[in-house]
């Protein structure tokens, strides 16, 4: 239990960067998928569109979820 709770903490205290770095890297995706599909390369754009989806999910599902979890736990266990 301590190593979960450890581990959402960290993620906690590192959320606004890692945020910061997703926004840069779907940014620079976003390019790539505007100049891919520019120059008609389909297979380049959806190639960039994963990732931003990725990113996505993470940051609206994945890491709110682990937050929940966590402090739930920490209230259940009276951390």
């Amino acid at each position: 239990m301590a190593d979960v709770l450890a581990l959402t903490d960290r993620l906690e205290a590192e959320l606004p960067a890692m945020l910061a770095e997703h926004q840069q890297i779907v940014a620079a995706l976003g390019d790539l998928m505007f100049a891919a599909k520019a120059e008609k390369k389909p297979k380049y754009a959806h190639f960039a569109e994963r990732p931003i989806s990725h990113a996505r999910t993470e940051e609206e599902v994945l890491y709110p979820a682990a937050l929940l979890v966590g402090r739930y736990l920490k209230l259940r266990h009276g951390k």
